[in-house]
């Protein structure tokens, strides 16, 4: 699952909704919604992800972490070093060689160690 298809499918579970009703008022399939949530479809476009915000009626704040989510929910990621530093591909290879083996607290642990660096950076 991605962060995105948890975060839908946390929104439809507090508002009651199902997937079917869901992907109708969209425009989508349920097969297809099914798969967002499942994380076997990467982040969509950016007009479904404001209908997605229009049908639960996210405003302001909450709008913007949507699709920040939205932005990071792929599920097939891929990372072109070409350019970079050795250290670079190492990381990158690192981080894809050994993410499978890692618990969920270390890879929190990881993501916030980044977003401090990126964050300083700002």
């Amino acid at each position: 699952m991605t962060p995105l298809g948890e975060k839908i499918r946390e929104l439809r579970r507090e508002r009651g909704a199902s997937q079917k009703e869901m992907a109708e008022a969209i425009g989508v399939s349920p097969a297809y919604l099914s798969a967002l949530e499942h994380g076997r479809r990467g982040a969509p476009n950016w007009s479904l992800i404001q209908k997605i915000i229009g049908y639960f009626n996210i405003i302001w704040d909450e709008a913007e972490e949507f699709q920040r989510i939205a932005q990071a929910s792929h599920p097939r990621v891929r990372v072109d070093t070409s350019g970079l530093s050795p250290a670079a591909t190492e990381l990158a290879n690192l981080l894809a060689e050994n993410i499978a083996r890692m618990d969920e607290a270390e890879i929190r642990a990881i993501t916030a160690r980044i977003r401090e660096v990126l964050a300083r950076r700002r």
